[in-house]
């Protein structure tokens, strides 16, 4: 019944809630793992619900933040790395943007998914996104977003800039934004374009799959 609990808890993003409920199912003598694995499933339920406009971002949001304390609980009980297990993702809005709560909530879904993010913020240059990768060559994808036409063009080159880097063949390269398309992202030379947060958190796992 625990695991249940905790998956109707995050489903319906009860983050004050979630934290007993995680304890609960540990005291019980479930493996961290397994609640882990439940909370992602979950997580996944909630980005399909978004994805078919059954609920939108603030619900989306409530059950990101129950995640969040659910997995604050159980760090502790799991193997180190255990809950950036899909690997790294560096992402970050390009040069010129100063939106954040797109990639805010993309980061959170991926995080959720089991990525360790790297979370570079808004208005980074392209060099930034280089040295950081440089920096932690076991990342797995970088993801960058624009959220003005405006600031394509600095995506499209930061995207080159990436393509052109010796390291490229190693790491995958995703796109997205409210302007972005996948005719765009195909142009520029990016692996992957997702609309929205819930699609880019299945991408970044069929990506490193």
């Amino acid at each position: 019944m625990s695991l249940q609990n905790v998956n109707d808890l995050i489903t319906r993003g009860k983050a004050k809630l979630i934290p007993g409920a995680v304890q609960e199912a540990l005291d019980e003598g479930i493996a961290a793992p397994e609640i882990l694995d439940t909370m992602i499933a979950a997580m996944d339920v909630v980005g399909e619900k978004f994805k078919n406009n059954e609920i939108f971002v603030p619900e989306m949001l409530i059950s990101a933040k129950a995640m969040k304390k659910g997995v604050e609980v159980l760090k502790p009980h799991l193997a180190s790395g255990a809950v950036g297990s899909m690997g790294k993702m560096i992402m970050g809005t390009v040069a010129g943007d100063l939106h954040d709560i797109g990639k805010n909530l993309v980061i959170m879904m991926i995080e959720s998914a089991g990525f360790e993010v790297i979370d570079l913020g808004v208005d980074v240059p392209v060099e930034k996104f280089l040295s950081t990768y440089e920096e932690n060559p076991d990342t797995k994808i970088i993801g960058c977003s624009a959220l003005l036409t405006t600031t394509m063009p600095a995506l499209e080159q930061t995207v080159a800039a990436i393509n052109a880097a010796p390291w490229r063949s190693k790491v995958k390269v995703m796109v997205g934004g409210a302007p972005i398309t996948q005719e765009f992202a195909d142009k520029i030379g990016a692996d992957a374009y997702t609309p929205d947060a819930a699609s880019a958190a299945k991408r970044a796992k069929e990506l490193v799959a």
